[in-house]
């Protein structure tokens, strides 16, 4: 009969071992600092095509493996907390960036489409009181405008 230490073990066994004893041993800053490390000399190494491939890769597998609702939380959560972290200012560059760039990339046909689409939305869902008063707001505001004028 074999003793239990004549058996071998399996590379994925002394994998396991290993890593339970290195995380015994060491606390979170050891991992933050390896991690960083890690992440500097890849940098060194890779050019942006590397990251746009790697980041394609794990875009496409995670839609393989979540719905709808997983975007609608995830988006909701990174929209809060960049809100907690942004004032004013930063949601109005990044508008002005996003529209400047969109800009560049179409053509009057492009809007023209858009704002059709947009138009047709917003009469589905808003009745005659709706434009009623975003008129009267938008009056007031013009007005407001050309007195400071």
């Amino acid at each position: 009969m074999a003793k239990n230490n004549d058996r071998k073990m399996s590379l994925e066994e002394a994998g396991r071992k290993g890593g339970e004893t290195t995380a015994k041993n060491h606390d979170k800053e050891f991992y933050q600092e390896i991690g960083k490390k890690g992440g500097e000399a890849t940098s060194e190494n890779h050019d942006k095509e590397f990251y746009q491939e790697i980041g394609k890769k794990g875009g496409e597998a995670t839609s393989e493996n979540h719905d709808k609702e997983f975007y609608q939380e995830i988006g909701k959560k990174g929209g809060e907390a960049t809100s907690e972290n942004h004032d004013k200012e930063f949601y109005q560059e990044i508008g002005k960036k996003g529209g400047e760039a969109t800009s560049e990339n179409h053509d009057k046909e492009f809007y023209q489409e858009i704002g059709k689409k947009g138009g047709e939305a917003t009469s589905e869902n808003h009745d005659k009181e709706f434009y009623q008063e975003i008129g009267e707001k938008g009056g007031e505001s013009r007005s407001k405008q050309r007195e400071n004028d």
